[in-house]
């Protein structure tokens, strides 16, 4: 029989700040901390977004400041999300040379050089009139074949932006060996996809639809985005996208599905990531703003769960601040 109290006292080692910190099973580094970003196009100050504190959709100059700033700040990478001033049927400037996700792409780059690992989400939802992730059919669904074709070019444009990786967020059956098969025809061979494998169709992205411009205008994304009730399913779709050439696999929401977290990343040998999503950024904003809660220890709470889960990346509105506060 093992020893107990009081032979055994497990607090001795909480005493001390010092000493709980030497002991922590789990840590927080910057590098592992990405920045989603909005650009928008045609706007001349940044536009703050009235459901994210804090957060604005871009100009190119203050992007190109953001994107220094978290630099500085030793954050691992930013994810660029764009917002076209014309939107249509196709999502054409989703793969426009000239198109505003391309221009920032670029304009991080130039700004930091390898400082950041810049990703490009990849979707047509903030391109498209209607707001879906795809072609949308006479009959009102998404056809997955066709949208493909766009994702495939959308990924060549984001890589000759200069985009280091890009993240494939439709849901789309075969998009990460669609876009495989592209990168590596055009020669970019080395740009690693990191995969939206497992996204839920959550109540949580209702403040990122209004920061990205992007809310379906009919019906809504449950045919391809994932059931809340299912577990298995992710693992499922994780292998899959892994047979297809995935370098990365991603889980979103976060807080909510850290049980997915923890199934994957036992599971896989590549990196996970998780998304701490808008809804998540603002109802603890909003909790902090009341004074129901204690918003720094709040924010670290919750990403050192998602972290504790198992994910090896964590994409959080949050991220150069919190990069800061580790560093200091």
């Amino acid at each position: 029989m093992s020893a107990g109290f009081p032979e055994v006292r497990a607090r001795r080692l909480r005493g001390t700040a010092a000493l709980r910190s030497m002991v922590a099973e789990t840590a927080l580094r910057p590098a592992e901390l990405v920045l989603p970003v909005f650009i928008k196009e045609g706007i001349a100050d940044p536009q703050p977004i009235s459901s994210m504190p804090g957060v604005v959709q871009h100009t190119r100059d203050s992007l190109r400041k953001a994107a220094a700033e978290a630099a500085e700040a030793g954050v691992g990478g930013i994810i660029v999300f764009g917002v076209p001033a014309d939107k249509d049927a196709q999502g054409s400037a989703a793969d426009d040379p000239e198109g505003i996700s391309q221009l920032a792409i670029a304009d991080i780059r130039a700004e930091v050089g390898d400082g950041l690992v810049v990703l490009a989400d990849l979707c047509l939802c903030e391109y498209t009139d209607h707001g879906h992730c795809g072609i949308v059919t006479p009959g009102g669904s998404v056809d997955n074949d066709s949208t493909l074709e766009r994702y495939a070019s959308t990924a060549i444009a984001q890589a000759r932006a200069g985009a280091h990786m890009v993240a494939p967020s439709g849901m789309m059956d075969g998009q990460v060996g669609a876009i495989r098969k592209a990168l590596d025809g055009a020669g970019f061979r080395d740009v690693p996809i990191c995969a939206y494998s497992a996204k839920y169709a959550s109540a949580f992205y209702g403040p990122f639809r209004e920061a990205a411009e992007g809310a379906p205008r009919f019906g809504d994304r449950a045919t391809h985005q994932q059931d809340p009730a299912n577990a298995r399913e992710a693992l499922r779709e994780v292998e899959l996208d892994l047979a297809e050439g995935a370098d990365m696999v991603m889980i979103k929401p976060a807080l909510s599905y850290l049980d997915i977290i923890r199934r994957v990343a036992d599971t896989v040998r590549v990196p996970v990531a998780a998304y701490q999503v808008s809804g998540e950024f603002a109802m603890l904003e909003a909790a902090a703003a009341n004074g129901w809660l204690d918003r720094d220890k709040a924010i670290m709470e919750t990403l050192t769960s998602i972290r504790r889960a198992g994910a090896s990346v964590i994409l959080t509105y949050w991220a150069t601040e919190v990069a800061r506060r580790l560093r200091a």
